[in-house]
């Protein structure tokens, strides 16, 4: 039987061979799991393919492994509030018997309609209502939500989540999403307490873990897996698909067909995205941009004839957008793995 290809480039599972983020799940499971919680929110952001959904769900498998907890997992197009109740009320059995013993929830499409009870007037209160009857229990309970977007339900949701921890009540919060959706909602007015949740950006994942990992999990030698290493630049999807492409050719070396199949992988699972959204401005100063795989800011400007104002929009969206990395001034260096060839493919 032909042993399975531990790695993989679908979005939204764990796949068998994958690196994990340690110490971000270390830091945010044990600030939940602390008896005096000084942080009940946290917000997990990158560009498409840099490992937040993989993140999230190992934080929910660990928390998961405690009777104390109560995992909830949201859409981010959800009535929050309303999916909360409903997905208490379903799923767990002493909150269920609690609503039917004292709550008629019938006006929202929850639970029994007893005559004998008044219906709820809100389900903010009925929320409140259900986490106090948590509490006594001894549980908390987490909401997560990935891709996160700003959506009318979810402003209001995170208005009323900063009432409930201000009571003291054991709900937390734990999201994933774009740069730029999370920096929407940050910016929303009324939301300081998400603007202030502690935030962790997907960074690259470590060259020398990466190096090690093909060699145990492939064979191969120190010189190859290094050179494989070096070319996924540190971005998970890369990591997986290099080493999923490496796996199927059964070869110890990196041959042009692996490339090729990374590269497909690339543009169809992430690239073409990020392309499609960018302004044919970012996509002029790109064509430039990827004759190196660096440059100092003045040469770019020199190249193009243009000016410093002319450039820092297309600046700022390159770097929110994942391509180019900001954090040396005056340098541009491209973060993307072999998006030099992809921009080169597209023939400008």
């Amino acid at each position: 039987m032909t042993e399975r290809n531990p790695y993989a480039i679908s979005f939204g599972r764990i796949p068998t061979q994958y690196i994990s983020r340690d110490i971000i799940i270390d830091e945010i499971t044990s600030a939940f799991n602390s008896d005096i919680s000084e942080e009940q929110a946290f917000k997990i952001t990158g560009i498409r393919g840099t490992g937040k959904t993989v993140t999230l769900t190992a934080i929910e498998k660990e928390l998961s492994q405690s009777k104390d907890w109560i995992i909830v997992d949201l859409k981010p197009g959800a009535e929050f509030t309303n999916d909360l109740v409903a997905y208490l009320y379903t799923e767990v059995p002493f909150i269920t018997s609690y609503i039917d013993a004292n709550l008629n929830l019938s006006a929202f499409g929850i639970g029994l309609d007893l005559k004998k009870k008044s219906p709820a007037a809100s389900l903010d209160l009925v929320l409140v209502e259900l986490l106090n009857e948590i509490k006594k229990k001894k549980k908390r309970v987490l909401v997560a939500i990935d891709e996160v977007r700003k959506t009318d339900s979810l402003v209001d949701f995170i208005q009323e989540y900063q009432i409930l921890i201000r009571k003291d009540l054991p709900i937390y919060l734990l999201v994933a999403g774009l740069y730029e959706d999370i920096e929407d909602i940050e910016n929303t007015d009324g939301l300081t307490f998400f603007l202030r949740a502690t935030k962790y950006e997907m960074t690259p994942l470590n060259i020398g873990v990466i190096k090690e990992d093909y060699k145990l999990t492939m064979g191969l030698s120190d010189d190859v897996a290094y050179k494989l290493a070096v070319m996924t630049k540190g971005y998970a999807f890369a990591y997986q698909a290099f080493g999923k492409y490496m796996w199927d050719s059964k070869s110890k070396e990196i041959t042009p067909m692996v490339l090729a199949k990374a590269d497909d992988a690339l543009a169809q699972k992430v690239y073409d995205k990020i392309w499609s959204e960018l302004p044919p401005k970012d996509k002029w100063y790109l064509s430039f941009i990827v004759q190196k795989d660096s440059m100092d800011a003045s040469e770019l400007l020199e190249i193009t004839k243009k000016k410093h104002s002319d450039w820092s929009e297309p600046r700022r969206r390159l770097i929110e957008k994942g391509v180019i990395d900001g954090q040396v001034r005056g340098k541009i260096i491209l973060k993307l793995p072999r998006f030099k060839e992809y921009v080169e493919s597209k023939q400008f």
